[in-house]
């Protein structure tokens, strides 16, 4: 007599069990290495240090473009032969341009004289816009140097035209290449440099737009009619 071909719950249960370990086992394994610390995050300063001139001048600063390897949380680490490599243990608090959009209008606000300054989105009108790029930003080895080098140029809002351009740099000593020593040395860089760009800013000869009323004002006053000659 031949056997029966059905298999008994038991049976079949074993070898769901033997077949579903090996992945049971991998989950627990890789959920025990990805179970590591948090990075540490890390701000930027914005320095305070009052700065005379340019007032009455409102100024609108964009976020500053960059490549996509400085378009990131990461600390950046780049070796003399130009290799890119980021810090473990570490990141920025927000996307880097962001955080140093916000960190230089704060630093406007603290240093300078300036009527206002905002960031475009606000929907404030403007007298000049400042447009950067974000050209360096981190740890230069093996001589362990923290550098911040940023590209600005003012723009008169009303019509487009450049009206003053520069590259701002800073490096300062780190003095290890972790998460701690590179965020403070970058912090310390970038004050250097926000300050810079502020005092030029500032002592600059900047277009300013006419407030309505201006044309007017130009319209000589009323007076006596002059006889034909």
């Amino acid at each position: 007599m031949r056997g029966s071909s059905v298999s008994s719950p038991l049976i079949d249960r074993a070898c769901l069990l033997r077949r579903v370990a090996p992945v049971l086992v991998l989950a627990a394994l890789t959920g025990a290495c990805s179970s590591g610390p948090a990075p540490a995050t890390y701000d930027l300063s914005a320095p305070m240090s009052r700065i005379r001139g340019a007032s009455g001048v409102q100024v609108l600063v964009n976020e500053p473009a960059a490549l996509q390897q400085l378009s990131t949380q990461q600390i950046l680490v780049k070796d003399a032969s130009g290799s890119v490599s980021f810090i473990g243990g570490g990141q920025w608090a927000d996307n880097l341009p962001r955080l140093i959009q916000t960190r230089l209008i704060n630093t406007f606000e603290n240093a300078s004289q300036l009527r206002g300054v905002s960031r475009p989105s606000s929907g404030a009108v403007a007298d000049v816009q400042l447009i950067s790029e974000l050209r360096r930003f981190e740890i230069a080895t093996p001589d362990n140097q923290a550098v911040a080098e940023i590209s600005v140029k003012i723009v008169s809002d009303q019509n487009g035209r450049i009206v003053n351009g520069r590259i701002f740099r800073a490096s300062i000593p780190a003095s290890a290449v972790d998460a701690p020593n590179a965020a403070r040395a970058l912090d310390e860089a970038l004050t250097v440099v926000m300050l810079d760009i502020v005092r030029w800013v500032s002592g600059s000869q900047l277009p300013r737009r006419e407030e309505p009323g201006d044309a007017g004002s130009q319209s000589q006053a009323p007076g006596k009619e002059q006889a034909p000659t």
